[in-house]
């Protein structure tokens, strides 16, 4: 395709991504405008008021909200875990990509792209990340896979055709920047001028070129088109492109792999990321992934009459907010407006210290003298505005009730006065905003996916890559290259098997770790003997002033075979065996007693039983003796 075909192609696809996003845009925009900027009072309102002298009170609430949807997540990282899937998948491959995944958030603080993500869900209903690729090293030809924060969600445009619940279904996106002409000559043309006048920019318009000449724009177009090729099986359980088994036939033929069944065509997708302007096409890159690696998060996604309608927390809070602001600026103005009490007194009463009675309601006098026999007295303030402060509290409480966080998930005092019941309601507020923390899940749970997909062909060499365990622990794994393992040659090949993921999350990790504790402390009055083994994580999950340096200095007493379990490497211990004894003879001992009491309880059903038949038999042993008198029944018989 011609750079034309490609221009043509893209200002078109542009075109018709701003169209389908133009509602869901500028709705985010006003969410972000109102909520953290505080633009609350309308335009013409505002400046009405300001005409007439009159305030515009702004006490936004929203903020508060918006952290303890945020701050939750980040209290509680979602964590990826890969697992084999098919035969040929190894467990061990397996833990060294967790591991690898886990290297890659660290070392580009995947953390806080998940975080900006997360706060622009929340506050305009979508935020974005990205996964990308460096250079391991600037004199090396090594790559690492990168996670990126997407500063401003305002600059991706995603596919109009997906309605998956995250990018995976992704044809198209554009990632869009405005640059100055000059920034963009330096980046683009180094010492080369550009001829801004020339009919190739002469005939752009907005935004591609700014006509007065101030910006610029230059985007990033990615493109997904499916691909059909042929794959060849292989003796040793490798699957490869037919192309790719022509070209190593004598390679494979040496090592006694041959081909197995016959070839089978498969569909897969090809990734391009085009960077260019209206104007012309600035770099062409083939992506080595199967996914466009820009991840949405989105908050509550709906689908209106096949339209895509992306909301935030704060959508629904604008009108009470609006409100709050109102009855606060409406209380605080009469407070302000009502006149200010006087002095009454009899005529004549102020002529000693005229100037100190004029000014004693702006200042402070340590004694003003009266004429008369009485002092003046000061008539009573009429009250604060009661209706106006009742509206505002009314207000307040359709804002929680709105977004469903109440005063005891904002850390507030509320009705609520055992610590069982506060937790109930903190739970309830958890609950009623997960959907925002299970659709970052998602999309981490997306970003994973790419990552799969990336690192067999990114981590392609032998090489040695440092992963990270899930406590943090870090160590080198060769991979690619024949290692020896517990005295056995293998090779630790992550382009062999099929492998999957999960994320796991959950609710806000402050209410988790407070319930972690409760329970950690049942369970060491329950088994005293595990105390010494506990007491460094029960003091993790405590809420003191220097619970960690606590925990470290526990940890610091603990058995040396407890010590290497973390380490992954336990050590036989006389005291854990004898732990571990005193804990199977517990359990022992409350089995016994189980079994006791059922036997005690079958004992008693069995008692109650005869008790049973001796009242029956009595029973008719007196119906009997009735009817015998009466000269009936003599027949009856007594069992």
């Amino acid at each position: 395709m011609t750079d034309e075909k490609i221009l043509e192609a893209a200002r078109a696809a542009f075109e018709r991504c701003v169209e389908r996003e133009a509602d869901n845009r500028a709705e985010a925009l006003d969410d972000l405008r109102f909520a953290r900027l505080g633009e609350q009072w309308p335009a013409e309102v505002r400046r009405r008021r300001e005409r007439e002298g009159r305030p515009c009170l702004t006490i936004n609430r929203l903020p508060a909200f918006i952290r303890q949807v945020v701050n939750d997540a980040r209290q509680n990282k979602p964590s990826i875990s890969v697992h084999p899937v098919d035969g040929a998948a190894d467990p061990a491959v397996a833990e060294i990509m967790s591991g690898l995944i886990r290297q890659v958030e660290q070392a580009s603080d995947a953390d806080v792209a998940y975080d900006t993500a997360l706060e622009f869900a929340v506050t305009c209903g979508v935020g974005y990340f990205r996964v990308g690729t460096a250079w391991a090293r600037d004199d090396g030809f090594e790559q690492d896979v990168v996670i990126q924060r997407i500063a401003n969600p305002f600059t991706v445009y995603g596919d109009p055709d997906s309605t998956a619940a995250d990018s995976a279904d992704w044809n198209s996106c554009f990632v869009v920047e405005s640059l100055t002409p000059a920034a963009f000559e330096k980046r683009w043309k180094g010492a080369e001028k550009v001829d801004w006048s020339s009919d190739a920019w002469a005939g752009l318009s907005a935004p591609w070129f700014d006509r007065g000449g101030e910006r610029v724009m230059v985007a990033e177009w990615w493109t997904r088109e499916e691909v059909r090729t042929s794959v060849v099986g292989l003796s040793d359980g490798r699957v490869l492109p037919l192309d790719a088994v022509e070209e190593r036939a004598a390679e494979l033929a040496a090592a006694g792999v041959v081909p197995v069944g016959a070839p089978r065509e498969v569909v897969s997708h090809k990734v391009t990321q085009r960077i260019l302007t209206g104007a012309e096409v600035l770099e062409e890159n083939a992506w080595p992934g199967r996914y466009i690696p820009i991840v949405p998060v989105y908050g509550e996604d709906l689908n209106v009459e096949g339209e895509r309608v992306l909301r935030s927390l704060v959508r629904d809070a604008k009108d009470p907010q609006r409100m709050f602001n109102y009855w606060r600026t409406t209380s605080t103005e009469l407070v302000a407006l009502a006149p200010k009490a006087p002095f009454i007194g009899r005529k004549g009463a102020f002529e000693t210290d005229a100037e100190k009675w004029a000014s004693a309601n702006t200042d402070t006098h340590a004694f003003i003298e009266y004429d008369g026999p009485e002092a003046p007295m000061r008539q009573p303030f009429a009250g604060v505005p009661a209706g106006a402060l009742q509206e505002a509290l009314n207000a307040a409480d359709d804002l929680k009730a709105i977004i469903g966080l109440h005063d005891a998930s904002l850390g507030a005092r509320s009705n609520e006065t055992s610590g069982r019941a506060i937790l109930a309601r903190q739970r309830e507020g958890d609950v009623s905003t997960f959907h925002y923390i299970d659709n970052l899940s998602r999309a981490i749970r997306h970003a994973g996916r790419v990552l799969i997909d990336l690192i067999p062909r990114v981590y392609s060499t032998a090489r040695i890559v440092r992963v990270l365990g899930p406590e943090g622990q870090a160590a080198g794994v060769p991979v690619n290259q024949p290692v020896s393992v517990a005295g056995v040659e293998r090779v630790f090949d992550l382009g062999v098997g099929k492998y999957d993921l999960t994320v796991s999350a959950g609710p806000g990790f402050t209410t988790r770790r407070q319930e972690a504790a409760v329970q950690m402390t049942e369970f060491v009055r329950a088994f005293p003997a595990v105390a010494p083994v506990l007491g460094d994580l029960l003091a993790k999950n405590l809420d003191w002033p220097g619970a960690d340096e606590i925990a470290r200095r526990l940890q610091a007493l603990l058995p040396p075979a407890v010590k290497g379990a973390q380490d992954g490497a336990a050590q036989p211990d006389p005291q854990v065996a004898q732990l571990q004894a005193v804990m199977a003879q517990g359990m022992e001992r409350l089995k016994a007693l189980e079994a006791e009491n059922a036997a005690l309880r079958a004992g008693r059903e069995v008692e109650a039983e005869k008790l049973r038949l001796e009242a029956e038999k009595l029973r008719i042993e007196a119906f009997r003796a009735e009817t015998e008198r009466l000269g009936v029944g003599r027949g009856i018989e007594t069992p």
